[in-house]
């Protein structure tokens, strides 16, 4: 078992918040055809787990199965299509698995070793640019022995594999309806998860029924869940307090979370807080002729500030962040405070003057409208604002909804661009590994030969996660030093639910996805 930093265990806390007198709670069992309808702000892109290596995982990890997953309150992998799996040996080179038996895909298709190779091999073998090859950059091959056993060789020792296998890029897919080459597009699913899209219409719902041939860790307390997707913040407010959806998945402003806290929200609501794993960062595009200047990049880093942006956009709903490895994560440091320290214009115009920049430095901003909540704006506006005001900037807003905003960053046409990040697994590695490299989620190639070929193999030796963290917090201060990334804020993640709904407290995975299995209706 791995020795993980303790705070990495998930905290949370159901706080009930009503203005009327509370009643008894009672689990009443499945939904009975009643299914509980969940908002949110986060639609997917795609609906193949080859395609997806973003917010579509919150779909995925509900009708997809991978190997290994979790239970409830706990961060350290369990089988979950598999019946054991585990290192052989000490290198961390191979690692096993034996899969259940009697394990079929929602339309009765045999799932195999050979449907787990399938699915793996051909992440690698389409390799799209939105999809999470980059992830499987250290698998070598996918080995299989009769029907249940399937062995993945890697080329260097990696203690975080096993977290890898719970993500749903490892979602394991029918053959017979992925192509081998190229990306399903029928908008169908084919999965072995806890339940099966009975209907999907893109943007706007997902109308999930419980899978009776599923066969793992899930203990399903629900017939069947319908997602609905909104635009905005505003809108996806309105419909719980009208009763059209029982619970809220991001997208909750920072007042609404307030007047939740406060008990005036008007009707009867619980509210369950989790500690935050996701945070938001600026990307520079290296091959931008002012982005690619590390004295601007540096310079924007001298001048920000984190805590106006916490306290004027989020009421401090969020917390600042100094590192792309959030605090709570060992490994957490705080390198950009180290390395700029307060926000300081005569510092910024100091590195700029030094790199015999003398002119307002003209820069785009791009952010998406429809992914990360309606204050995103704002959040723009606010650093507009700051980096304008200082004299040494000319900012310039830019927007998009997501699906033509991943596609303007992935072919490089932004100079700064603001992304948020959930991890696929908690471990510091993750907020390191995504980003670097030609091959990362970002589509902004970021080359660190330290980092990648030095800092990351050394730590990935460590089983015990937490000697593993020097060599991640050095990472973490090349990051600062090169300053193609900055980090912003460090979020919390909070499900607000009608007063009937239980098990939200529940109900995230430890790298925040809902698992929509954990919800069930209260009875009186």
């Amino acid at each position: 078992m791995f020795n993980r930093n303790p705070r990495l265990r998930r905290l949370a806390t159901l706080l009930s918040l009503s203005l009327v007198g509370g009643c008894g709670v009672l689990p009443s069992g499945l939904t009975g055809g009643n299914p509980i309808v969940v908002g949110t702000t986060s639609s997917p892109s795609t609906l193949d787990p080859a395609a997806s290596w973003d917010s579509s995982w919150e779909l995925f990890r509900n009708v997809y199965q991978t190997l290994l997953n979790y239970r409830p309150g706990t961060s350290d992998p369990v089988p979950d299509a598999a019946d054991s799996c585990g290192f052989t040996g000490t290198k961390l080179l191979t690692y096993h698995c034996v899969l259940r038996s009697g394990l079929t895909f929602s339309n009765g298709d045999k799932l195999d070793a050979q449907a787990v190779k399938y699915s793996i091999d051909r992440i690698k073998r389409i390799n799209a640019a939105s999809g999470p090859a980059g992830l499987l950059d250290n698998l070598s091959r996918v080995d299989v022995s009769g029907d249940h056993e399937v062995v993945f060789q890697l080329r260097k020792p990696d203690a975080t594999f096993p977290f890898l296998l719970t993500t749903p890029a490892t979602s394991i897919v029918d053959p017979a309806d992925y192509p081998a080459t190229a990306i399903r597009e029928d908008g169908g699913i084919t999965g072995s998860g806890p339940y099966t899209l009975e209907s999907y219409e893109d943007g706007k719902k997902a109308e999930l029924v419980g899978n009776e041939r599923y066969k793992g860790v899930a203990e399903r307390k629900n017939d069947g869940v319908t997602i609905r997707y909104f635009h905005d913040s505003t809108s996806l407010v309105k419909a719980l307090r009208s009763g059209k959806i029982d619970v809220i998945y991001h997208g909750l402003a920072s007042l609404d979370v307030i007047a939740l806290q406060r008990g005036s929200f008007g009707m009867k609501v619980s509210l369950s807080e989790n500690a935050g794993v996701d945070i938001s960062y600026l990307v520079f595009n290296p091959k931008d002729p002012w982005a690619g200047k590390a004295a601007v990049r540096k310079a924007v880093a001298q001048v920000l500030d984190r805590g106006a942006i916490a306290q004027r956009v989020f009421q401090n709903t969020v917390d600042p962040l100094y590192s792309t490895v959030p605090a709570g994560l060992s490994g957490h440091t705080t390198p950009f405070f180290d390395e700029y320290g307060d926000p300081s214009v005569p510092k910024a115009r100091k590195i700029l003057s030094d790199a015999g920049i003398h002119q307002r430095v003209p820069l785009t901003f791009w952010y998406t409208t429809d992914r990360y909540g309606s204050e995103t704006g704002a959040a723009f506006r606010e650093l507009k604002r700051q980096l304008d005001g200082s004299g040494l900037f000319k900012i310039t807003l830019s927007s998009r909804p997501w699906k033509t905003f991943v596609q303007g960053y992935q072919q490089g046409e932004y100079p700064v661009f603001g992304r948020g990040w959930s991890p696929d697994f908690l471990d510091a590695d993750n907020y390191i590994t995504p980003f670097v490299g030609d091959h990362n989620a970002l589509g902004t190639p970021y080359p660190s030969p330290r980092i990648t070929d030095v800092l990351l193999p050394r730590s990935r030796r460590e089983s015990d996660r937490v000697k593993a963290a020097k060599a991640l917090e050095e990472a973490a201060r090349i990051i600062a030093d090169d300053a193609q990334l900055l980090p912003l804020w460090q979020g919390k993640q909070y499900i607000a639910a009608d007063d009937d709904i239980a098990g939200a407290q529940w109900a995230l995975d430890p790298s925040t996805i809902m698992t929509m299995w954990q919800l069930y209706r209260n009875a009186l």
